[in-house]
């Protein structure tokens, strides 16, 4: 930030000291005369720092404001500060992670991106380890564009603008006393010999180097043993993949351990 904020100053400067030196041009110049004026004004490109300058200070200030939206973002995702559970706005950890992976789903060149829809429900601050839950989002919303990425491959661009890819997140309040978070793409869905095997350790359907099978298993654990709550999945072939993180509002108060009995359940 101090880095751009100089150059900005420095920007500043040069302008200033070409039109000091313009005005000093002008002043020795007679009215028959301005040729030495003409040839301080091409040296210095006056027309280009009266016309791009101004669009140029405002490019880096953009980028300054951008930068400083990804250094707090990254800091609300990681919550160092914040190591111990307390309660927290859910919401925040979600719009965090989306901006951290923003540029795997903004529109490019031959590429349309993938929309991102955000349903949020009212729900209260939930009683969390902010930062362990903000890496179960990363996981899921990062699978979800690597599935909608690969299906794409296999896509005409006539077909990918016509059924455009898409990721829905909805949060909502479940029951009385926890909340839900749902994470839903219209890729290309799942077996169930491979939805069965979503959270084992090292299980991934990615190419070699691509996935470590750990993001699923890890996310499980998270979630059922770091916060007693459940997660699933539901997905058929065709129809995309819905993963659904239901958690206590309060993790402090008497609530009922999730077990693994209940993902088999769940996952179906």
């Amino acid at each position: 930030m101090k880095d751009i904020s100089f150059a900005l100053i420095h920007l500043y400067y040069c302008f200033a000291i070409a039109l000091c030196q313009l005005r000093k041009s002008c002043q020795k110049s007679n009215v028959n005369s301005t040729s030495e004026v003409e040839a301080h004004i091409e040296a210095i490109d006056l027309d280009f720092m009266a016309e791009d300058l101004p669009k140029i200070l405002v490019s880096m200030k953009m980028g300054a404001n951008r930068i400083r939206e990804i250094v707090l973002s990254l800091r609300n995702f990681s919550r160092l500060d914040e190591a111990d559970m307390k309660p927290v706005n859910i919401h925040e950890g979600i719009d965090s992670t989306l901006l951290i992976l923003q540029n795997r789903f903004k529109p490019t060149s031959g590429n349309p991106g993938i929309q991102i829809v955000k349903a949020y429900g009212d729900i209260p601050l939930v009683e969390c380890y902010a930062g362990q839950l903000n890496q179960v989002f990363m996981n899921l919303i990062g699978n979800a564009i690597d599935a909608l990425d690969s299906y794409n491959n296999q896509r005409t661009l006539e077909d990918i603008e016509a059924n455009p890819s898409q990721i829905i997140i909805r949060t909502q309040l479940r029951n009385p006393d926890r909340i839900t978070i749902q994470i839903a793409d219209n890729g290309p869905g799942m077996p169930p010999a491979v939805k069965q095997r979503l959270f084992d350790p090292f299980f991934t359907t990615k190419p070699a180097g691509k996935g470590t099978g750990l993001g699923l298993a890890i996310s499980a654990q998270i979630v059922t043993e770091k916060h007693n709550g459940s997660i699933w999945c539901i997905s058929e072939p065709g129809e995309g993949a819905e993963f659904w993180v239901e958690i206590p509002i309060c993790q402090s108060c008497k609530v009922a351990p999730a077990t693994t009995a209940s993902l088999a359940v769940l996952n179906h």
